[in-house]
């Protein structure tokens, strides 16, 4: 561990070089909410043992993607000893444990997925952490608590077949939730002395308050109505959007004050009752792309659309089998978008103009892939549920870089994305946080 502990060393002594020009991740998509970065200069060929800057113990599993904004990591997780929800600080130069605040209690109530599946937000001076049992908390970058509250007590309980798992989105002065659930109760979730609303919620991030509360009115039936994407913001010819997708459909807002722009649905025309909703919206090219469950296409709607519509708004459908995921939200990345199929092991690189692929690549993991693909430095960032991390070119001819093996024995299902600031990759396996770099 000698090398471990002279690398933290070193990175500490070089970081005020490193930070002057680099750029935060203070989303789990990124400073662009595309999944991509500006940042230069990172790894191509890495390892356990190798570019390793630090590595730090985390208290338990969590497929929360890392925030990083300056000197400080934060990070969700859930604590397997004391069944507790946890909002954690680290020191990005050394991988110290800077805070550590007990949010709630809070464990697994299925096998798939815990409350702290959420990813934090961050501006640089707060962090909101936020949690599958509607637990949201704010502080400042030094620990100091600001506020919290639960949204489940303050909006009626979540009416989900599986765990809440949709991130908080910082935007232009806002904090969004969305919350995209079934409207009568299931497995004794859900409200019994009201409607089950799915809801656009706006807060204040300064004082926790609601500023507007939208009702996003849905057709599908049953599990079709969960959703587990994040609102996210995009700006096309001048107009702001928020995107959402779930509920059988993908629909765009005014941020001011949640007021449905355009609509376009549906990719389950049969209403099929088990197609609930993972991947975020992405946007780019001038279009908005929602992929649907279980296999089906990827649909990309133009962005310059306007109340309800129909496929004429479509730019594209994509046609082959790779290009579909049931999870994985995609990348835009220097002008293309990059689907990773985690069911077919496979990415594509499409055109977002035609949505013709330039490239399909096969992965060569029998393990299937959660985490989303990320993009900097003409490269493409992703790991398996075992913690295989891919390094993939992201030029005209697809290209494996390197693999590299970054779990531990016994994982099997790593789904965090990997965080991508200050020259270093932030990759969260089931137990360890890494800070890799060249």
């Amino acid at each position: 561990m000698k090398s471990v502990f002279a690398s933290a060393l070193l990175s500490a002594c070089l970081w005020v070089s490193v930070s002057a020009s680099a750029a935060p991740w203070p989303h789990w998509r990124g400073p662009n909410f595309d999944g991509s970065t500006s940042e230069t200069g990172l790894p191509e060929k890495f390892s356990r043992t190798n570019g390793v800057h630090w590595v730090a113990t985390l208290p338990g599993p969590s497929a929360a993607t890392p925030v990083v904004w300056g000197e400080r990591v934060f990070v969700s997780s859930i604590d397997t000893q004391t069944r507790t929800l946890r909002a954690m600080c680290l020191d990005a130069r050394t991988g110290r444990e800077l805070w550590n605040h007990e949010i709630a209690p809070g464990f697994q109530r299925d096998e798939r997925n815990s409350p702290a599946s959420p990813s934090p937000v961050t501006d640089g001076r707060r962090v909101w952490f936020y949690y599958g049992t509607g637990d949201l908390a704010a502080f400042d970058v030094n620990g100091k608590k600001l506020w919290a509250r639960n949204i489940q007590k303050d909006h009626g309980p979540f009416a989900f077949l599986w765990t809440y798992a949709a991130s908080p989105t910082l935007h232009d002065g806002r904090l969004y939730i969305q919350v995209l659930q079934r409207d009568v109760p299931v497995q004794g979730r859900g409200r019994t002395d009201g409607p089950n609303e799915s809801y656009l919620l706006a807060l204040d991030p300064q004082t926790g308050k609601d500023l507007w509360r939208h009702v996003r009115p849905s057709d599908a039936v049953a599990e079709s109505r969960e959703a587990y994407s994040t609102p996210i913001p995009c700006q096309h010819e001048g107009r702001a959007q928020l995107l959402i997708t779930g509920g059988d459909c993908i629909t765009s807002h005014d941020p001011k004050d949640g007021t449905e722009l355009w609509r376009w649905g549906t990719w389950n025309p049969t209403r099929i009752t088990h197609w609930r909703l993972v991947p975020s919206p992405v946007a780019g090219g001038g279009v908005a792309l929602a992929c649907g469950p279980k296999g089906s296409p990827v649909y990309a709607v133009k962005l310059n659309s306007r109340g309800t519509l129909d496929d004429s708004a479509l730019a594209w459908v994509s046609r082959e089998r790779e290009i579909s995921s049931d999870v994985c939200t995609p990348l835009f990345y220097r002008g293309r978008f990059f689907i990773l199929n985690g069911d077919r092991k496979t990415i594509a690189r499409l055109d977002p103009a035609t949505g013709k692929p330039d490239w399909i690549g096969e992965l060569g993991t029998r393990d299937k892939i959660e985490a989303s693909p990320v993009g900097a430095d003409g490269k493409i960032y992703f790991q398996d549920f075992r913690g295989r991390v891919f390094v993939i070119g992201a030029g005209e001819e697809f290209k494996i870089l390197h693999v590299a093996e970054m779990g531990e024995p016994g994982d099997d299902l790593i789904r965090s994305s990997i965080a991508v600031a200050n020259g270093r990759l932030f990759i969260r396996t089931a137990s360890k946080l890494w800070c890799i770099g060249s």
